[in-house]
């Protein structure tokens, strides 16, 4: 008997985008695919000095990214970012040396953060490139692959 014990339900979990699209549902669209962005074929310049690790991410980002960033409004935070990574090497390399520095370790590890979110805001995860109509993830149940495997013979 439960008396006065309220019973908590767990909520349930979101829908991948491929099932909303399945369902048809109001909450899934589809992505815009005549806009195309122009982008020069070159690697922009950095706004502001780099370090290494900066400059490493500065160039990968803009060649694994060239699809969807855009050089006019995309170029600030691609520069925030990549200064983070040179801010995150030097807060590091203090950390490994100073076994006390326990208030820069927690710095460190919100700046971590920081990144992810903001390589995340760029499109640089796979659900991220999802939300974007860049990517689809096609898992196939057991069942459709024993389907396909009787549809081949």
């Amino acid at each position: 008997m439960l008396g006065n014990r309220t019973r908590w339900k767990m909520p349930n979990p979101g829908k991948p985008a491929e099932v909303k699209k399945k369902l048809g549902s109001r909450h899934y669209s589809e992505p815009v695919t005549d806009v195309q962005l122009i982008q020069p074929d070159e690697t922009p310049e950095p706004t502001r000095q780099l370090g290494h690790s900066g400059l490493q991410l500065w160039n990968r980002v803009w060649n694994g990214g060239r699809i969807w960033l855009s050089h006019r409004t995309d170029i600030e935070l691609v520069q925030m970012v990549c200064e983070q990574l040179d801010e995150r090497d030097q807060l590091r390399q203090y950390v490994m040396n100073n076994i006390e520095a326990w208030h820069e370790r927690a710095g460190l590890r919100s700046l971590e953060r920081e990144i992810a979110s903001n390589l995340s805001m760029l499109g640089f995860t796979p659900s991220d490139r999802t939300k974007l109509g860049l990517a689809e993830v096609k898992a196939e149940s057991k069942l459709q692959q024993l389907k396909a495997q009787r549809d081949r013979r």
